[in-house]
């Protein structure tokens, strides 16, 4: 019999854990990489784990606190308490960002209520549902269940506790990140998207995103998966969109979807009315591959952690390092949670739909948090997860006829409540194994989570809701021509227009919301989406959103940044094809014919239809970040004789750096952008325009930010 595992402060020792200021930095930072993850997550479906920069940057935090200020140095449990406070941000944002956006897909408004009493109700239940799985997942598997991140987290805190770490790194990415994003963006000192349209092969370009947070997110996730990502966008870009331009331009009538003709198409046109479909039913299809992977790793965790739920101990444990939150709390709030998803009026919920949540949430919070036991979290597959529970729902709302508007909404609650819970029960169980393995009471822990979760999910649904207004386009300009709503006295909603707009035009509107165009009559002309009438009946608006809108310029003709959200566009398209079946199935068809032809050439269908989805512009930097990791690591195995980096290498940490600091900067400038004038006032494009509209300044630009990454890694930097 093997002796008995002995954490790092023992159990017997007493020293402060949960006081009240790792709690408050810990939700500080825990809002901070939330709101970098959701305008991440945004871009490009993806995030990154936050709890190794948190604890880093608690550490470093409480060092300086401790010179400045004369204060008593934060001991190890306080620096885990919070990294578990501040890891919460980054998994909620996540379940937000990929469910929310859905709404404004399928012709509706997200409001900014039920944005937060989502993220707030998936964040808490998920940590109360991943409690009585603690003993079964972290104690009594120990030595088998790896926990790669919360292993190299502790293995930080306790370096940090013998001196062994600082937060250079972090700072220094971050303030290079929001330094550059500021020059580019900010002051409009050069291009953000350099591009090249290739004339003489029709559909096709040549671009780049040059934002630091690309760069970073390309290093963070390695060679192999950025290059499988990019690969993807080199197939949307030089290979469907230029077969499609070939094929169709001949065409003398539109080919639907579009309601133009190809030859009269731009680039962007082009892809936003076909090959988006195609990497959509690519991306489909290669989350339910995933999922399909995982399927024996799923039945066997949930059956592992649902045996182990009895032997829990939750609370009855004497020793401080057994002690969770009592049973009676956390059967007593779960109930609360569920009752409040049922009775909430913006979340349009019924019985069933909580009944579902309840059932499939608590299940996929079990294989949630095995999974991540076993792989880590950066495979763990919420998407996949989130697929099946938003089949599951939207099945078993068309079995029983519920196929209106409002079940429409009440599905996509279902799956944004049970995705948020998913990725947070990983989260957390993340979070306890690093506090099992350096001696956190638990209890401490589950509680300084719950407060995390709680400020993240609120400020979480602000920066989605900022995100896209200040991106959101009111434009008469996409109006065809003079068109009349019939009826106008049926439109109850009244909104008056915001944005720079507004600065112009005061009036209140009638609010028609179109989720499809009709067939014949006067709005016959119109696209779906959101539009503005006046008392008349005349359509004097297309409100355009940010979150996977059309229109990238304003009336006036400034520039305004759009955000894809691919995984949302995934959840809207199963919800489109079950309840309103009205896809173009042959596009999605296509791209699901991709995803099979990639998994039998043994390539990971998911990432690669990610990047079929994502214009080249956002993969290319990622394909750029990765290349730089392979150049880094193979100099640190010459040198080091070491293969790779590690999650707290310098480069991983400059890298988390740049991807908070370049977000940071980019919802800052969001906000400024509201206003008309603000943006304006600090655009010194016109200073130098030579300079400022010359794609090579961008080029270069990004070039020296990649170098200046490579010496971060390499360690050339570090003494400096």
């Amino acid at each position: 019999m093997s002796d008995p595992f002995k954490p790092y402060v023992p159990d017997e020792k007493i020293i402060p854990e949960l006081t009240w200021a790792p709690v408050v930095v810990g939700c500080l930072l825990g809002i901070v990489f939330g709101a970098s993850s959701l305008y991440l997550a945004l871009k490009v479906g993806m995030t990154v784990s936050a709890s190794i920069p948190v604890a880093v940057l608690s550490i470093t935090l409480f060092r300086l606190f401790t010179k400045t200020f004369g204060m008593r140095s934060a001991t190890i449990l306080e620096n885990n308490i919070t990294q578990t406070t501040g890891s919460a941000g980054e998994s909620i944002a996540f379940g937000v960002a990929v469910t929310m956006p859905a709404l404004l897909i399928l012709g509706y408004d997200m409001e900014l209520g039920r944005i937060m009493v989502a993220a707030v109700l998936g964040g808490l239940l998920g940590i109360l549902m991943m409690i009585p799985l603690r003993y079964a997942l972290v104690v009594k598997t120990h030595g088998q269940l790896k926990f790669p991140e919360g292993t190299a987290c502790a293995k930080v805190l306790i370096a940090g506790e013998e001196g062994g770490t600082t937060a250079k790194a972090v700072f220094f990415g971050l303030f290079v990140g929001f330094f550059y994003k500021f020059l580019n963006v900010g002051l409009k000192l050069w291009y953000d998207v350099p591009e090249k349209i290739i004339t003489w092969y029709k559909g096709s370009s040549i671009a780049a995103e040059v934002s630091p947070e690309l760069l970073g997110v390309g290093y963070i996730i390695g060679p192999r998966v950025a290059a499988i990502t990019c690969a993807g966008g080199i197939l949307s870009s030089w290979v469907l969109g230029p077969a499609i331009v070939l094929f169709g331009e001949g065409l003398t009538t539109p080919l639907f979807p579009a309601t133009k003709l190809i030859s009269q198409m731009s680039v962007h046109e082009v892809w936003r009315n076909y090959v988006l479909y195609i990497g959509a039913g690519a991306v489909a299809a290669g989350g339910l591959f995933s999922l399909l992977q995982s399927l024996p790793t799923i039945i066997h965790s949930a059956r592992a952690g649902l045996s182990g739920v009895a032997k829990a101990g939750l609370g009855k444990g004497t020793r401080r390092t057994e002690r969770d939150i009592s049973m009676k709390v956390v059967l007593g709030g779960s109930l609360l949670l569920v009752i409040l998803i049922w009775l909430y009026p913006p979340l349009k919920m019924n019985f069933i739909g909580a009944l579902l949540i309840v059932v499939l949430g608590f299940l996929f919070v079990t294989v949630s948090s095995r999974i991540t036991g076993e792989i880590g979290s950066s495979s763990n597959p919420v998407s996949g997860m989130t697929v099946a529970t938003l089949l599951a729902t939207s099945l078993i709302f068309l079995g029983l006829g519920w196929i209106g508007p409002e079940y429409r909404v009440a599905a996509l609650c279902v799956a944004a409540v049970a995705c948020v819970a998913i990725s947070n029960g990983g989260t957390t169980a993340q979070d306890l194994k690093a506090g099992f393995l350096v001696g956190a009471t638990p209890k401490a822990q589950q509680i300084a989570i719950l407060c995390g979760a709680l400020t993240s999910a609120i400020v979480i649904g602000f920066t989605l809701e900022v995100l896209n207004t200040a991106s959101t386009v009111y434009s008469k300009k996409a109006i065809p021509g003079e068109v009349h709503v019939p009826s106008v006295e049926n439109l109850t909603k009244m909104e008056k227009v915001g944005g720079p707009e507004s600065a112009t035009d005061t009036n209140l509107y009638h609010v028609l919301q179109l989720p499809e165009t009709p067939k014949e009559g006067p709005l016959s002309k119109l696209l779906p989406g959101k539009y503005l009438v006046d008392n008349s009946g005349k359509v004097q608006y297309l409100v355009d959103p940010g979150i996977n809108g059309i229109l990238k310029t304003r009336d006036d003709g400034s520039s305004v940044q759009k955000y894809e959200a691919p995984k949302a566009r995934l959840m809207s398209l199963i919800i489109d094809g079950i309840l309103a079946q009205k896809l173009p199935w042959g596009l999605v068809l296509l791209g699901v014919a991709i995803a099979i032809v990639c998994e039998m050439c043994a390539v990971s269908a998911l990432p690669f239809a990610v990047g079929v989805y994502l214009p080249l512009s956002t993969t290319m930097p990622l394909l750029i970040g990765g290349m730089i990791r392979l150049y880094v690591d193979k100099a640190r195995a010459r040198k080091n004789k070491r293969e790779e980096e590690t999650d707290s290498s310098p480069g991983v940490l400059f890298s988390s750096g740049l991807i908070a600091g370049g977000a940071i900067t980019g919802i800052a400038l969001a906000i400024l952008s509201i206003k008309e004038g603000w943006i304006s006032s600090i655009d010194l494009s016109g200073l130098m325009p030579a300079v400022s509209t010359n794609n090579w300044t961008a080029v270069i630009s990004f070039a020296v930010l990649g170098l200046l990454l490579a010496g971060v890694g390499r360690g050339k930097l570090n003494k400096a």
